[in-house]
């Protein structure tokens, strides 16, 4: 049987571009955070989990845990890298917990940094021009950066549902609102529908101010086993569901960097993501209906008014109603990403994922002033990672 797993800290380096700050200095400040609050000494941790970047650090070859221990706390703790792209901090958490729940060790570290860079992410450093290569093929056979994938969708949602420019605005003003009150979101200025349909349009429909940018952050948090926890006196939120899933053959999602794929009927959109969700669901017992909140990955506008129905909250559709009616804002129905979301915060790709689970711990322990979603007590985070990779972590109090 396996034993209860706590979150006991959080951390995070505001997100931004930090030109003079390396990854490791940005990954020491988030750790240090998330250890202050768990009120945890690295001679408590007895092992540590890094989401490796492909970008930056690591030694060259992904080792970003070990890299960390080296410089601050060699003591023979263990060491593990996981990869997983945008997902690989769920994928990170999800290890972290497993290797407590299965009464291996008591005290975890979880941890992701990043320093993107500038503009559309290419393809990887020296990548050969290979034919059998989806990552290839969709740079020469369509020239297809992300959102272009993504406008496909947003176009597809118009044509089929119905939602307008102005919804798909609306979207994007929202995320930008709950950002106000955030001091780690990148971009704090509110905007209106307006200001984001004049913006420069990246790929028909979606605008500039309705596309996630990239941006340099970190983020950490220290899980502990229930026992230990108890016996030094400290206080958690529970991991009550954590799960990592990829996807269902016939997806009808057009995934990244794939140029063609069959679909199949009764498959559901996204499914890396929609499964990783449900295995959270199913490991914590719960269901929709009980969730307080919903941090996810925000590409884009489209995003959030998809994936809450592709999760089972809304009926196709739905989502478009909700969000004009202020249900999807901090204090309606199911407030969704109260941190003001990828939109925000720009993506640093493998510290996305963590920070989410922090936004959700922060919100569970009351912390999260400025956008403090009223009375949190369930959170649940959802996010989509190259290689149909998807994670999903469930919170309780």
């Amino acid at each position: 049987m396996s034993q209860a797993v706590y979150v006991l800290g959080a951390g995070a380096h505001p997100w931004g571009k930090w030109p003079n700050t390396t990854q490791l200095e940005l990954a020491l400040h988030a750790l240090s955070g998330a250890l202050g609050e768990a009120d945890v000494s690295w001679n408590d941790v007895e092992a540590v989990v890094a989401a490796s970047s492909r970008f930056e650090g690591g030694m060259g070859w992904g080792l970003h845990a070990n890299e960390i221990v080296q410089a601050v706390a060699e003591k023979g703790m263990a060491c593990v890298n996981v990869g997983g792209a945008c997902a690989a901090g769920a994928i990170a958490f999800h290890t972290a917990h497993a290797m407590i729940a299965s009464g291996e060790h008591d005290v975890v570290c979880v941890v992701g940094a990043e320093r993107m860079p500038k503009g559309f992410i290419p393809r990887p450093p020296g990548s050969q021009d290979d034919v059998t290569d989806d990552d290839y093929l969709r740079w020469v056979a369509m020239g297809a950066t992300n959102p272009a994938y993504w406008a496909i969708e947003a176009h597809r949602r118009m044509h089929e549902l119905g939602t307008s420019e102005e919804t798909l605005a609306r979207a994007a003003v929202l995320m930008r609102r709950n950002a106000v009150g955030n001091p780690l979101a990148r971009f704090r200025t509110a905007t209106q529908i307006d200001e984001v349909l004049a913006s420069a349009m990246v790929a028909d429909p979606l605008h500039l101010l309705q596309i996630c940018p990239v941006s340099d952050g970190a983020a950490a948090l220290v899980l502990a086993s229930e026992a230990w926890m108890k016996r030094n006196g400290g206080t958690g939120v529970k991991v009550a569901g954590c799960a990592i899933a990829t996807g269902s053959f016939g997806d009808p999602a057009r995934r990244i960097p794939t140029i063609a794929s069959p679909v199949r009927d009764g498959v559901v959109h996204t499914s890396e993501v929609a499964n990783a969700v449900a295995g959270a669901f199913a490991m914590a017992g719960m269901e929709p209906k009980d969730i307080d909140l919903l941090e996810m990955a925000d590409n884009t506008a489209w995003h959030i008014l998809a994936w809450p129905e592709q999760f089972g909250f809304f009926a196709p559709g739905e989502s478009d109603v909700m969000l004009e009616r202020g249900e999807l804002e901090i204090g309606g129905r199911l407030p969704i990403n109260p941190s003001g979301g990828f939109l925000s915060f720009g993506e640093a790709t493998t510290a996305q994922a963590v920070l989410q689970i922090c936004e959700v711990f922060w919100q569970l322990r009351g912390r999260a002033e400025g956008h403090q979603v009223p009375d949190a007590r369930v959170g649940l985070t959802a996010v989509l990672g190259l290689g149909a990779n998807g994670g999903s972590v469930l919170l309780s109090r």
